[in-house]
């Protein structure tokens, strides 16, 4: 059932970046392949860290109406964070395998309009919708399913973007625990709000070209879990520093970037509490991490 959750969640990824960059003639487009790893991460219920190898792919593209985001992590854990049926043994490299993508959509309301909708700080208004499908082949085997729609302001910076979204979040997802642990196995969580800081900020600091990127998310209490325990509001910041490698070694200009980055995910999944008051583990993540991205 994993594997055929995995396979079908490798081919919604490559339809849908096909779909992105031909749905609509594209103004600008961007596409890369990248690595991060760090072996500071952790999972809720679990006391160990986890070392995680973690391979991406993301497509960002603009058409005249609007852009597209679409961005697919495989994460390696290793075996502190086991397979299904499988143990926690550090001597062993082998661990759960996830799959996670988020796709997005802006809708730019002055084309749509045809109206000038800048004011202060703010250059635009956009409309974001989009879902994020995940699978994880652990004994809880998780299966998030996560729809979102919202406004967009985009801020007027000298370069690259800012963006701030208020977005309405749903989720339904799976736990594979069996009673007592999950007397639910799946679960429609109450709908939440999601404010989501974006950002990409390149800049030059003598003769080395940088960037600043990332995202911070806060989301709010999402209503009762598997267990009937209530969530938790969450907050995710992940971001991270990078040096155009390229530019500076083989003079090709936003090609080879390679940098260091830092996640940082308060009550993991809106966790926080077990159903008796006890407060679980693994649900801070503060994890410096290595990064590269090879744009094509």
């Amino acid at each position: 059932m994993q594997k055929q959750s995995l396979r079908l969640l490798a081919a919604t990824c490559l339809g849908l970046s096909v779909s992105a960059g031909t749905a609509h003639a594209a103004n600008w487009s961007d596409n890369f392949v990248g690595y991060r790893y760090s072996p500071s991460y952790t999972e809720p219920t679990n006391p160990e860290t986890i070392t995680k190898n973690i391979l991406s792919f993301t497509h960002a593209s603009g058409y005249d109406y609007g852009q597209n985001f679409l961005n697919i992590d495989i994460l390696q854990s290793s075996s502190n964070d086991p397979t299904n049926g499988g143990s926690r043994n550090e001597s062993s490299t082998g661990g759960a395998t996830e799959a996670y993508l988020t796709y997005r959509h802006q809708l730019l309301l002055d084309k749509v309009f045809d109206r000038d909708l800048a004011f202060g700080p703010v250059k635009d208004v956009a409309l974001t919708a989009g879902f994020d499908l995940s699978t994880k082949n652990t004994a809880f085997a998780p299966r998030k399913r996560l729809l979102v729609l919202g406004p967009t302001l985009k801020f007027d910076v000298p370069k690259g973007f800012v963006d701030l979204s208020l977005l309405w979040g749903k989720e339904w997802n799976h736990c594979g625990l069996g009673a007592p642990a999950c007397p639910e196995a799946n679960v429609a969580f109450d709908p939440q709000w999601i404010v989501s800081l974006a950002w990409g900020l390149p800049f030059q600091a003598g003769r080395v070209p940088l960037k600043f990127q990332g995202f911070a998310n806060y989301n709010s209490k999402k209503g009762r879990d598997y267990a009937d325990v209530a969530t938790e509001p969450e907050i995710l910041v992940r971001a991270s520093l990078m040096a155009d490698v390229g530019q500076m070694m083989f003079d090709k200009k936003n090609t080879l970037w390679v940098g260091v980055g830092y996640e940082y995910w308060h009550n993991k999944f809106g966790n926080r509490y077990f159903g008796n008051g006890a407060k679980k583990d693994g649900i801070l993540t503060t994890a410096p991490a290595l990064q590269v991205e090879y744009h094509f």
